[in-house]
């Protein structure tokens, strides 16, 4: 399929490994030159602004979504192709979820877990069948991809959770 646009979840810090940085901004580069829209939280710092930042270097579009509360906080970015200020993280979350065709959980916090588990949650209870894709970033998901098995195992998990979310270790592997 042929995303038109893919909303990116991630931190707005850095984190420790460079490794990150460097699969968010080939994820943004790799979003422009296949013409498809970053739809993400619209901050400038972090693995946002690498993601937001390769791809406007990459002369691709960005929309960026930003709740009032985290306006000034995260920084927002002021390059954007388009920037929606909203009034909470909820409404944040909606706006996101309705622009994009897909969605990357790339390494971040537990604003980023809770993007990925709303997501997949609305897809096992069919408010929306979107491709998820998780860059386990040098092993970053890795516990997380063990823990899902347990929860499988162990009999908390409604259907094939691997048809709703595909881990993927590189960049390149999402686009093809």
């Amino acid at each position: 399929m042929q995303y038109k646009s893919i909303a990116v979840f991630c931190g707005s810090k850095a984190g420790n490994d460079p490794v990150f940085a460097a699969h968010a901004s080939e994820v943004g580069k790799l979003m422009a030159l296949q013409n498809i829209t970053l739809v993400y939280g619209g901050g400038n710092k972090g693995l946002m602004a690498a993601v937001a930042n390769s791809v406007l270097d990459n002369k691709g579009k960005v929309i960026g979504v930003i709740p009032e509360v985290l306006v000034e906080w995260e920084h927002q970015h002021e390059g954007l192709t388009e920037l929606f200020v909203v009034k909470d993280m909820h409404t944040r979350k909606r706006k996101i979820y309705d622009l994009c065709d897909a969605a990357i959980i790339l390494p971040g916090g537990f604003g980023t877990l809770d993007e990925l588990f709303e997501m997949l949650t609305w897809n096992t209870l069919n408010i929306h069948n979107k491709k998820i894709f998780l860059l386990n970033s040098n092993g970053f998901y890795q516990h997380l991809l063990l823990h899902i098995n347990e929860m499988e195992k162990q009999g908390f998990l409604y259907n094939d959770w691997i048809e709703r979310l595909v881990f993927v270790e590189e960049p390149s592997a999402i686009f093809s």
